[in-house]
């Protein structure tokens, strides 16, 4: 087993419709390679059968450039690090199947690796000028299929404190584009034409929900009637508003999430925050997160855009952690479809 300075991590992630494979070699990243499959645009959201043969199809090849880019031979590997969960359990099949017959063929630790986890943990890749956040802080993960505020003590000491009860905040996104005929993924449209909007100009409802908890599905119901009514009126409504229509909608999600998260923060007495996940690349919500660091005294860090989507990087930096502390799995290990924080290996 190779010495603590000189550890090699090839991770692997396929929790949903993109594959991806990284090289790390302790915390600095020399590879992260991505397929993103863009064959589900035209269904208007993933499908999981052709996401699970997209990742078949994908992986031997990525995982082959993932090494080459990195420029070290796989006998060099210390490590075989992949995403168990959570996720769609046809792409996360495909990852766990390959990462357990590449570790038994080249006689290699197997480590599993929490998704959600991975997204919080991404910021303790070695980016040069960056600080990762200090013990505890909160983080927000916000992604296509979670909304999360948890308490992070330490690596693998991890509390949910607050989650969304129905829709994530991605799917929020997503699903108000569909509704005003924008292709998916919609949400970085929204974004996009957010910026030449007015984000007052149509209020939509705060929804009223106990403690830190969250909830989509009544805002993403009032932006339907709403639409529905204003083009009963207009039929050109949609088009000429548009870009007010997707500030308003950004203004509300950003507000929703940042009420929250300012919540969690007073009650918990903790300022350093972090946030990740695939809504983490959104302007607006980094906009009020930098605010927030001027205005409420918070010390905020928010990943680089290639750590925000689903990527392996971020499966890397836990395998390397989970390497130092001999946290490894068995072969006998089998992918889950829900697999909450700080509940496995």
């Amino acid at each position: 087993m190779p010495n603590s300075k000189e550890i090699y991590i090839l991770a692997i992630e396929s929790s949903c419709d993109d594959t991806s494979a990284a090289v790390l070699h302790n915390r600095k990243m020399l590879s992260n390679v991505v397929a993103t499959q863009r064959i589900h645009e035209e269904y208007g959201g993933v499908v999981p059968e052709l996401a699970s043969r997209a990742h078949q199809k994908n992986i031997v090849p990525l995982v082959h450039q993932a090494l080459a880019k990195a420029n070290i031979d796989k006998k060099l590997v210390s490590a075989i690090a992949f995403t168990r969960g959570p996720g769609l359990m046809g792409s996360l099949l495909v990852g766990t199947s390959f990462a357990k017959s590449l570790s038994l063929g080249l006689q290699l630790p197997l480590i599993e690796v929490n998704h959600m986890e991975a997204h919080i943990l991404a910021h303790f890749i070695e980016e040069p000028g960056k600080t990762p956040p200090s013990f505890p802080f909160l983080a927000l993960t916000i992604s296509g299929g979670h909304t999360q505020i948890v308490l992070v003590r330490d690596y693998f000491q991890m509390e949910v404190l607050g989650e969304t009860l129905d829709d994530a905040v991605g799917e929020a996104f997503d699903k108000s584009a569909k509704l005003m005929g924008l292709p998916y993924p919609g949400g970085p449209l929204i974004d996009q034409y957010a910026k030449d909007g007015d984000p007052e100009k149509f209020p939509f409802p705060i929804p009223k929900v106990d403690g830190l908890n969250f909830s989509f599905s009544g805002l993403k119901t009032s932006i339907l009637y709403f639409l529905q009514r204003e083009s009963q009126r207009d039929p050109d409504f949609v088009t000429r508003e548009r870009n007010h229509i997707c500030a308003s909608i950004q203004h509300t999600i950003v507000r929703i999430l940042m009420e929250k998260l300012t919540l969690a923060s007073a009650q918990t007495g903790i300022k350093e925050i972090a946030v990740g996940g695939g809504v983490s690349a959104n302007s607006g919500i980094r906009e009020a997160l930098r605010n927030a660091e001027n205005e409420l005294g918070w010390k905020v860090h928010i990943p680089k855009l290639e750590y925000c989507t689903d990527n392996a990087g971020m499966i890397g930096i836990v395998g390397y952690l989970k390497y130092l502390q001999g946290r490894f799995t068995d072969l006998g290990v089998t992918a889950l479809a829900r697999y909450s924080i700080n509940s496995g290996n």
